[in-house]
């Protein structure tokens, strides 16, 4: 199977690149082709310009890169800390300029855009890890859970991926090594388990 991996951390020491290795390896290890993009550090621009948003803009050879390896992906991991309930703005960039009209989704006959869109990624699955410094009851009776709703409803679903994974390591800042250990090897577990090979 072909699976996008996409990491947006800052920091290379990050657990988030640490979860992003154990993703990469394990589906390598299953025979998938992975395309993998550490958003920070390919320096992705998150900025979506005015000559960009039509569906069938002319688009910058890295972006038309991107927009082909998500619509062959089967199978979509992301990896991203929760910052204020949101993903890193690099990657609400990368959504901006990737999951659009035309690739993930489309209006359908003469809707111009203000009906129900119909997905159009192939991939039926998708994992998302994130890490946060919020406790779990605080993080739902405080907040909501909004990542939950970010990926599941507003994203994924409304692309055609029904089935979204989400798991949420916390608290991260004072997790012992060895805690770290344990969480990544339910990394390793949850991706043989969604993407076998």
């Amino acid at each position: 199977m072909n699976i996008s991996v996409i990491l947006a951390h800052p920091d290379p020491g990050s657990f988030n690149h640490a979860i992003a290795k154990v993703a990469v390896e394990t589906l390598a290890a299953r025979n998938h082709q992975v395309f993998f993009h550490d958003l920070y550090k390919e320096k992705f621009d998150p900025i979506l310009t005015a000559r960009e948003i039509p569906k069938n803009a002319p688009l910058p050879p890295l972006i038309e890169t991107h927009c082909q390896e998500i619509s062959m992906a089967e199978g979509i991991v992301i990896v991203h800390p929760n910052w204020w309930g949101q993903p890193p703005a690099i990657l609400k960039g990368w959504i901006d300029r990737i999951i659009r009209p035309g690739v993930a989704y489309e209006f359908q006959g003469d809707d111009e855009g203000q009906g129900i869109p119909r997905g159009l990624l192939r991939a039926r699955t998708a994992v998302v890890f994130n890490t946060s410094n919020t406790p779990t009851p605080r993080e739902k009776q405080e907040f909501g859970d909004p990542l939950e709703a970010i990926w599941k409803n507003c994203i994924f679903r409304l692309c055609g991926v029904y089935e979204c994974h989400r798991r949420m390591f916390q608290i991260v800042v004072t997790s012992s090594d060895g805690k770290r250990q344990e969480w990544l090897k339910e990394v390793k577990k949850t991706v043989e388990r969604y993407f076998p090979g």
